[in-house]
């Protein structure tokens, strides 16, 4: 169930004298970001603010994620189990969550396998402006539409090439070096993965 500043009381907070369990995960990488727990005038300043928002057992008060590191955990949908006792918050974080500095407060080796189609996503966006001669990926950037366009055609033919063949191993290879070229071309254009999987969910709602 989608939870709703509306439908707050609805949640079972008997069951948890008064608190939940919030996970929160990236809402594109899906990657877990952290857990911590909430009462109702959390998820009150939640949804008033667009700010994740906990209530701190060691503060003993509401806590805002990034209230003073500025790691904001930007809130883009709210939903809970079955059950209605516990909650996951889908999130898009500004900066690190964990409070050493990392993207997580879990090991990156217990992270879904597509996260990191995220995380390269974000290193090619880092690269748009940089020397050219500090990467390919910038050199690319360099180069234009145009010849990154060129490059994604020519990737696609030799992913067409070694299905045919019945090369699998050669097809993963050039399936791998299609989708880098095709997200460098995404951002070259200012757009993003995000933009291709709203349109791919908006075409399957149909």
């Amino acid at each position: 169930m989608l939870v709703t500043a509306e439908n707050i009381q609805e949640l079972n907070w008997e069951k948890g004298d008064g608190m939940l369990p919030i996970i929160v995960q990236n809402a594109f990488s899906g990657k877990i970001l952290m857990q911590g727990f909430a009462n109702v005038d959390a998820l009150n300043k939640t949804f008033d603010t667009g700010l994740v928002t906990f209530y701190s057992r060691t503060k003993d008060r509401l806590w805002t994620k990034g209230e003073e590191s500025g790691n904001h955990l930007k809130l883009v949908e709210l939903s809970t189990d079955c059950d209605q006792d516990s909650l996951i918050a889908l999130a898009n974080p500004v900066g690190p969550t964990c409070h050493l500095g990392n993207e997580t407060c879990w090991d990156e080796d217990g992270q879904p396998q597509l996260a990191f189609l995220s995380d390269l996503q974000d290193v090619i966006a880092s690269r748009k402006g940089t020397d050219p001669e500090s990467s390919y990926t910038a050199h690319l950037f360099s180069r234009g539409v145009k010849r990154i366009s060129q490059k994604v055609g020519e990737e696609g033919v030799e992913c067409a090439l070694a299905a045919t063949a019945g090369d699998k191993d050669e097809l993963v290879c050039e399936s791998a070096d299609l989708l880098y070229h095709l997200t460098v071309l995404l951002q070259s254009m200012d757009l993003s993965l995000v933009d291709v999987v709203n349109k791919l969910k908006e075409r399957h709602a149909k």
